[in-house]
């Protein structure tokens, strides 16, 4: 999609990031080719990749069949033929169908053939809750995939990051899950270079520093995040991370902010057990033992399944929640 001149100006949003960053790589790389259902004629259900059916053709921007294990195994398929093909399933949700092919197929094919084959393959998914809409469009299923080894995975919060991660996963020799926080889609813009560039998979992002207190957050959960902040007094100084990389994350920039803080809080949409924050808080306890002044604290969604709309933003992790959460940690 080109750009306008009214683009340029006001910026672009996390869709017209993404939808840049497959333009410019399917324009350097003719290995490049997009699958998904309705991702071609009606350019994605959110209209990420509009226009580039028409621009590249229906032969590299594929419209499917409904079938997730179908277009994954497909996916796989073409990877192993040198190809570097990007899957978009709709929504997160729909990944269980496909979720044999994903886990026990592409991760596991560079260790299954010694090296010989690897799965460059980058499986684009809109992410989480906040949009109202049904059963099965609104989780929150990193850790999942997070928990598989040979996947890679990869959850932007912003347009910026979302260019340069897509990039780098599109590059990498391996499969990356690419988690797009659907409640930031459209949320705001941010004015990121036209020309290419690429943002390291597994280096976070300090957001804004502090001493008394570490955040860390990813997906849209970074703003909830932002939110807090400005609800807290103003002698309170707090160090936000945005993890950007689910795993392998960044535990040198995670451990490092707490061992300053001493004090550490986790915010993720998922539910609580087994959830990412488990696991940052193990690291943490192991790595920041003898630094920590207060328990690692965990603000996530509920051991429940996604409510409907009309409890939807009860069970997502909210500006108040989190604030009270800080605070309680800072009193400890």
């Amino acid at each position: 999609m080109p750009r306008t001149d009214m683009m340029i100006e006001k910026g672009l949003t996390l869709v017209d990031a993404i939808n840049e960053a497959l333009a410019q790589e399917m324009e350097r790389d003719d290995r490049v080719v997009l699958l998904g259902e309705d991702v071609g004629v009606n350019g994605g259900v959110f209209r990420v990749t509009d226009g580039l059916q028409k621009r590249f053709g229906p032969e590299r921007v594929v419209d499917t069949p409904l079938a997730e294990s179908g277009i994954m195994g497909t996916a796989i398929g073409l990877a192993m033929a040198g190809m570097r093909p990007i899957p978009e399933i709709q929504f997160e949700g729909f990944l269980g169908p496909a979720y044999d092919q994903l886990t026990n197929h592409a991760a596991r094919y560079r260790t299954r053939s010694r090296g010989a084959i690897t799965i460059p393959m980058t499986v684009r998914v809109p992410v989480g809750g906040g949009i109202h809409a049904p059963e099965l469009h609104s989780d929150s299923p990193e850790a999942i995939y997070a928990h598989t080894p040979g996947l890679k995975v990869v959850m932007p919060s912003t347009p910026y990051d979302a260019k340069g991660l897509l990039l780098s996963a599109i590059r990498d020799p391996d499969p990356v899950v690419f988690f797009e926080p659907k409640r930031v889609y459209r949320s705001f813009r941010e004015q990121i270079p036209e020309d290419e560039y690429t943002i390291p998979i597994g280096q976070a992002k300090v957001v804004s520093e502090g001493t008394d207190l570490t955040v860390v957050s990813w997906g849209a959960s970074v703003f909830e995040c932002l939110a807090a902040l400005d609800k807290l007094p103003e002698d309170i100084s707090v160090e936000l991370i945005d993890l950007r990389t689910i795993y392998p994350f960044d535990a040198d920039t995670v451990i490092q902010s707490v061992q300053k803080t001493g004090r550490c809080v986790v915010v993720h949409e998922a539910p609580k057990t087994a959830g990412m924050g488990a696991e940052l808080s193990s690291v943490i306890q192991e790595a920041c033992f003898l630094y920590l002044k207060a328990p690692v604290q965990r603000v996530t969604g509920f051991d429940t399944v996604m409510p409907y709309y009309k409890l939807e933003l009860e069970y997502l992790p909210d500006a108040k929640r989190i604030a009270e959460s800080v605070q309680q940690t800072l009193a400890y």
